[in-house]
């Protein structure tokens, strides 16, 4: 019998100044999991000062295209309003990045909370936009930060290109052309 784990999408923030970034996904059984599983992938070497993870299920996306093409339908119907949390992908730069945290609105759906979001939110242009409810967020604890997050700041980080070759002889002798 074959079964898999529900996707978490994971959001990383480097640094108090920062906002936490969309980083990528794991698979988990349950919210514990899904944090330990990002720890575990997303944090080995990098800064990090906070993780959350949410059901890729849960997150309401349009690109701009789609926005272009299928004008959103606002539903105002469901009671009470939620608070969304909300993420732009702005730029294609970045390629470990899918999208920046903006901030949070507060409406009765997903497409109201869009809405809003890009009212408030796009003084740039917005490739993607992710629109999640705050309470489908969780978040690492305060309390784990430097169990969790301290020890990365002290491994060392190299690039990928840094590893090509033993001694300047040889780095010379890659580059020539044939």
């Amino acid at each position: 019998m074959a079964s898999t784990w529900p996707r978490w999408e994971v959001f990383k923030k480097d640094n108090d100044r920062k906002p936490y970034q969309a980083v990528g996904s794991v698979h988990a059984a349950d919210p514990e999991h899904a944090l330990l599983n990002a720890k575990n992938v997303f944090v080995r070497r990098p800064a990090a000062v906070s993780l959350w993870v949410t059901p890729a299920s849960a997150i309401y996306s349009k690109t701009a295209q789609e926005l272009e093409n299928e004008p959103l339908d606002p539903q105002n119907d469901i009671e009470g309003e939620h608070t969304f949390q909300i993420f732009r992908k702005s730029s294609h730069s970045r390629s470990m990045t899918y999208a920046d945290h903006v901030g949070a609105v507060s409406a009765t759906d997903p497409e109201s909370a869009l809405v809003q979001a890009i009212e408030q939110f796009s003084k740039k242009p917005g490739l993607g936009w992710w629109v999640i409810p705050a309470d489908a967020i969780f978040a690492s604890e305060d309390g784990v930060a430097p169990a969790w997050f301290e020890p990365a700041k002290t491994k060392t980080y190299r690039s990928q290109a840094e590893y090509g070759f033993k001694d300047k002889k040889q780095r010379k002798a890659g580059t020539k052309k044939r």
